[in-house]
């Protein structure tokens, strides 16, 4: 008997395909799972392309992004800071604009003559203002002229004590050296600070002869021993505030303030235009009351002279008045200007030599770093 062509090929009744049978069904669904496979490896493919192309782009677009903000943002900043160094610049030629005036208000006084007190033309403050109402060729039509306001005052610098009054002959006055330490006594300063300041303002001052017309006090200082200059010597302050490079104390420096300056030469105090503090600290003897009583006078009637004192003040000593006068020829100009967001001030200390008004120191501040500072 010739036996079955494929023995395998059914299995027990009930047992389900034979192995070989199975078998090639196997074959069948892994050669239909490789057909899949193949068709979907290049979907997946495409899908990781199309990924990969909109992060591309995407990164892209935030790099052109943030480059366009960066140049916009320094394009901007560019234009700011060219506005803010025009309207600085032209700030500056309005502030020398008024300081010309004001030397030319001064000179006018000087062509005048007489004695410089407080009602004189020079002494009235200009209220913040704003310029176009002077430039204007039309009153009534500014509204295209730039937004600047422009106020300053006129100050006469001797109505303060001048500090460089301290050294004679590289010798310190003792006559002034009082008036310093009844000026710091006034305000509440210590005495110490009289004492650093003069000190500091002899070493600082350059070798000089002494000077001839030395008051006799001066002149018996001079069998003290010989004034030996420091070796560095420090810099002679141009300003009141420079002081605390000699260690002066920043609280005794704001105030005295008001009431000192520093000038390139001796210059006596003004009894038209000094405080009643600087009056006290210049005159020997006089209170406060009475100096209050000085400054009331004056201004229903100036001093035509010192000698107008005697009758304010009676009791004075005649030495006490040898070193004050009626007139100055040292004037501070003070000018601030606001133009837009910028405000600058300006501070110069002129001499008038005549008809000739000499700027001698200019200082401008910006609001923002006075605030800052």
């Amino acid at each position: 008997m010739t036996p079955p062509a494929n023995p395998v090929k059914s299995g027990p009744k009930g047992a389900g395909p034979s192995l070989s049978e199975g078998g090639e069904r196997s074959g069948a669904g892994a050669s239909r799972y490789r057909a899949a496979v193949s068709k979907a490896a290049p979907l997946r493919a495409r899908r990781a392309q199309k990924g990969a192309a909109l992060l591309t782009a995407m990164i892209i677009v935030a790099l052109v992004a943030t480059l366009a903000g960066s140049m916009i943002w320094q394009q901007w900043r560019a234009i700011q800071v060219e506005a803010a160094e025009r309207a600085r610049s032209q700030s500056a030629w309005i502030l020398s604009g008024a300081l010309d005036w004001a030397r030319l208000i001064l000179r006018e006084d000087a062509r005048n003559g007489g004695i410089d007190h407080l009602g004189e033309p020079w002494a009235v403050p200009l209220a913040e203002a704003r310029l176009s109402t002077f430039l204007a060729a039309d009153k009534d039509n500014t509204d295209d002229a730039p937004e600047a306001f422009l106020s300053g005052a006129i100050t006469d610098a001797v109505a303060r004590y001048n500090l460089t009054n301290l050294v004679t002959g590289n010798r310190i006055d003792p006559l002034e050296m009082a008036t310093l330490q009844r000026l710091c006594e006034t305000v509440g300063v210590s005495a110490d600070v009289a004492n650093r300041i003069a000190v500091a303002i002899r070493d600082a001052t350059p070798p000089q002869a002494a000077d001839p017309a030395a008051s006799a006090a001066s002149a018996a200082s001079a069998n003290a021993p010989p004034y030996v200059a420091p070796a560095d010597p420090p810099l002679m302050p141009a300003s009141v505030r420079q002081l605390a490079w000699v260690g002066i104390d920043p609280e005794a420096l704001r105030a005295l303030e008001p009431y000192v300056v520093i000038l390139p030469e001796k210059a006596w105090v003004n009894v038209n235009t000094a405080p009643r503090e600087v009056l006290v600290a210049a005159i020997a003897g006089l209170d406060l009351a009475t100096a209050e009583r000085i400054v009331q006078a004056r201004q229903r009637a100036p001093l035509k002279s010192i000698a107008d004192l005697n009758a304010l003040a009676p009791g004075l000593k005649p030495d006490s008045l040898s070193r004050l006068h009626v007139g100055s020829n040292f004037f501070e100009v003070r000018g601030r200007l606001r133009l837009g967001d910028v405000v600058l001030e300006q501070r110069s200390l002129v001499q008038r030599r005549g008809l000739d008004v000499v700027v001698l120191q200019r200082e401008r501040v910006s609001a923002r770093e006075r605030a800052g500072s």
